[in-house]
């Protein structure tokens, strides 16, 4: 992969984790304060949302199938870092949703991180195989 790749990598990384936040921080009562079909709902569409997503992006970069591991792992490390502090400040971040929601807001975004990376992986590990 090249440079310039890593660093788009990063930045598409950290705009993607810039719009969920706000999204979530301004309409995230809609999905994690509501019945609970509806959250599980999301649930399920989140993680199945984000890789998609993560997907179009590497085959747009033409990032080659043995380095999907790598470049999910660019993709992720900017919202794992920025999550770490929304979820330390929860009421500054998110103002308009209650503290215990923040359990989640957390469930969603290991289940999406850990849903993505595993994609990276298993990509990664099935290019590596003859």
């Amino acid at each position: 992969m090249k440079a310039q790749d890593e660093i788009v990598l990063l930045a598409l990384g950290l705009l993607i984790w810039t719009f969920g936040t706000f999204y979530y921080a301004q309409r995230g009562a809609l999905i994690l304060e509501t019945t609970p079909a509806r959250y599980w709902v999301a649930f399920a569409i989140s993680p199945i949302f984000s890789a998609l997503l993560c997907v179009l992006i590497l085959r747009w970069r033409h990032v080659a199938p043995r380095e999907w591991a790598a470049a999910m792992l660019l993709l992720a490390i900017p919202g794992m870092i920025g999550e770490a502090v929304v979820l330390t400040n929860w009421a500054t971040f998110m103002p308009k949703l209650h503290a215990a929601t923040g359990g989640k807001y957390a469930a969603f975004l290991f289940t999406t991180y850990a849903v993505v990376l595993a994609l990276g992986e298993f990509i990664t590990l099935r290019a590596a195989t003859p």
